[in-house]
């Protein structure tokens, strides 16, 4: 026997039935979209109606621009694994690794030539760069 309270009674059949027929009623009508179907044209009117439908690309990201279309005359690339800072003046950059070389690709090698993080195992080392 089970210590279950005295109040606790395994339903009647007509009750599970009951309780079986107020799910059925719950279902909704029609299935939803299958992965293939098109979308409803509420949807497409919803999402243009939508104010963030006319608003511009955000800009690219600081890493992927060139040394000569960043506007800030000090750069700043910071490393999210060991939270070392390394800055460099763009005209320092710019004549040590051409004004055409990308943001992203100078960070990484400032960071990299004075990683302080090594392990030995190249999936473990060197910096991760964040760049501000």
């Amino acid at each position: 026997m089970t210590n279950r309270p005295a109040s606790w009674r395994m339903p009647t059949p007509k009750q599970m039935e009951k309780m079986s027929a107020g799910v059925r009623r719950s279902v909704p009508p029609k299935p939803g979209l299958a992965p293939d179907d098109d979308l409803p044209q509420e949807y497409w009117e919803a999402l243009l109606a939508d104010p963030r439908a006319d608003a511009k690309p955000a800009s690219p990201s600081a890493g992927t621009l060139r040394l000569s279309q960043i506007p800030q005359p000090i750069l700043r690339v910071g490393c999210r694994r060991c939270a070392r800072v390394v800055e460099i003046q763009k005209a320092d950059a710019a004549r040590l690794y051409g004004p055409d070389a990308l943001w992203k690709d100078v960070g990484q090698r400032l960071l990299d030539n004075t990683c302080t993080q090594r392990t030995g195992r190249h999936e473990e080392d060197g910096c991760w760069p964040q760049f501000e």
